[in-house]
């Protein structure tokens, strides 16, 4: 399994907007999510319900800019900048990273986020 090569095809699809299909595809049914707000997941379902929350409160994606990801073994750290205009007319913009923590599957386990 080459880590590197999920990790760029997920990180393409975050990219490109499709955060819940990359949840959905790329995560193992028991992955684990956390914050840097304290929100955590406890599996896949619940990420997935989270992420569509998320998704349904954009008006506007007005970019997504993937810097940069590096990779160790079986864990991973992408770094993004994210810019929205949400339903409520706020903005949101994040630059952070993204923690991976991958099984032998090649399914996300865990999912960490930093902000930067």
């Amino acid at each position: 399994m080459d880590i590197k090569k999920i990790v760029t095809e997920m990180d393409s699809i975050v990219a490109q907007g499709a955060i819940v299909d990359a949840v959905k595809q790329f995560f193992a049914e028991e992955a684990k999510t956390s914050d840097y707000n304290n929100v955590t997941t406890q599996n896949k379902t619940q990420m997935v319900e989270k992420m569509k929350g998320f998704a349904s409160s954009i008006k506007t994606v007005n970019g997504i800019t993937l810097h940069h990801t590096i990779v160790d073994g079986n864990v991973s750290a992408s770094e993004f900048t994210f810019d929205f205009e949400m339903t409520d007319n706020s903005f949101v913009y994040w630059h952070e990273i993204i923690r991976r923590v991958w099984n032998e599957d090649g399914k996300v386990i865990h999912e960490e986020y930093f902000n930067a």
